[in-house]
């Protein structure tokens, strides 16, 4: 005797997704996603835990406002590397999150020189 294989029905319809409940995502983990996409921008300055970018979220998760508060690397153009920070962190938090980011405002906290490489003699 075989027996034969089934799958369970799967249910895509509104009423099963309202059955599924909510998710919230605790805002200091929007932050970090947020702070974690700058400093992963190759115009930040962050090294180590040096010049680390700070986040600050608010509003609902469909439009959430970020403030962003980062260092950069001189001499890059801080116009096209802020642009560039704010399409990360508004992508990361929209693919990590399901969040939509209704603003990005960054402040530029200082501008950081390229190292120099030691001089040996």
């Amino acid at each position: 005797m075989t027996a034969a294989a089934t799958k369970p029905e799967e249910t895509t319809s509104d009423e099963a997704l309202e059955e599924r409940g909510d998710l919230h995502i605790n805002r200091s983990v929007l932050r970090k996603i947020a702070e974690h996409a700058a400093d992963v921008d190759p115009g930040s300055a962050r090294s180590g835990r040096k010049h680390a970018a700070g986040a600050e979220i608010s509003g609902p998760d469909d439009a959430l406002r970020v403030r962003l508060t980062v260092a950069l690397r001189y001499p890059n153009p801080v116009r096209d590397t802020v642009a560039s920070m704010r399409e990360r962190v508004e992508a990361e938090l929209s693919r990590i999150a399901g969040c939509k980011v209704r603003s990005v405002d960054v402040t530029v906290s200082g501008l950081v020189p390229p190292t120099a490489a030691p001089r040996v003699e």
